[in-house]
């Protein structure tokens, strides 16, 4: 497997705790993926995040983009920060423009464009991201929704490689989480962005990942493809995680209805796909 970011042994503490965030975490983003993140609140994912795009550096151990360690000085860092885009949980931490316009554009005034590229790649992410006709509403007046897509659109429109979410379902109803999910399909698709994604939420992570990190006091507790990390049934209770509902209901049907070495559905409506075909057959 191809490793796009490598987090090796990271140790880090924060000023007055004697807790560790991050405690010897070894870990490997595979490129090209949707990658979850899993924990519980205060595991370290958050702190995490901000060591893979440069914002803190570790006490002990090191950061690796393709190979190459992190090196924390300016040049270095501005250019790392193209390639690995955050967007925070709560997007007031990230919304410092007057304008939806203006707030998208500020990341490209250190990227070295023109200013007709500059204006291109603006116009291009407002149309993308459904933001043409907020362009110059103040951005206290969004909606928490609306909020999120244009911290999204103002990462994006730096073209990152790896993009970082931190709980971006956070306080969204079902309809916005759908559209954000879609979104963020689109952006894996087409623009082939690998994505990790802090989540708490096992059922979303089952169906959309394509691989699976569980951390737990700032360690790296499973990893790996979401059949895999989910059959760990023992590890996932003992760290008071559980599992997918999907592996609940399957399991009670597998006796009566499936063999069970028929791989588990990954979605509601393979499920109901498949229990249709088995009702007829």
């Amino acid at each position: 497997m191809d490793w796009l970011l490598e987090i090796e042994d990271v140790c880090y503490t924060y000023p007055g705790s004697e807790t560790p965030a991050l405690n010897g975490l070894t870990m490997r983003v595979p490129r090209g993926k949707r990658c979850a993140l899993l924990g519980h609140n205060g595991c370290g994912k958050s702190t995490l995040f901000l060591h893979m795009n440069g914002i803190y550096a570790p006490e002990r151990g090191v950061v690796k983009w393709k190979g190459e360690a992190f090196s924390y000085r300016r040049t270095f860092l501005s250019q790392i920060r193209q390639k690995v885009g955050l967007v925070f949980q709560d997007p007031e931490q990230q919304l410092i423009a007057s304008t939806v316009v203006e707030d998208i554009s500020y990341g490209l005034c250190s990227a070295g464009l023109s200013d007709d590229e500059a204006k291109r790649k603006v116009e291009q992410a407002l149309v993308r991201f459904g933001l043409e006709h907020f362009r110059e509403r103040p951005v206290h007046h969004l909606s928490l929704g609306q909020k999120k897509r244009v911290a999204l659109a103002g990462v994006m429109v730096l073209e990152p490689e790896l993009l970082l979410l931190d709980e971006p379902t956070a306080y969204l109803d079902r309809l916005h989480t759908r559209l954000l999910m879609k979104e963020l399909e689109r952006i894996h698709r087409e623009e082939g962005t690998t994505i990790v994604m802090a989540t708490h939420d096992i059922d979303l992570a089952y169906e959309w990942a394509d691989w699976v990190f569980v951390i737990e006091d700032g360690r790296l507790a499973l990893e790996g493809a979401p059949n895999e990390v989910f059959a760990r049934r023992d590890v996932l209770e003992g760290l008071q995680l559980g599992v997918p509902l999907l592996f609940d209901v399957w399991e009670a049907l597998v006796p009566s209805f499936f063999p069970e070495t028929e791989a588990r559905p990954r979605n509601v409506a393979d499920l109901k796909e498949r229990l249709a075909r088995c009702l007829v057959d």
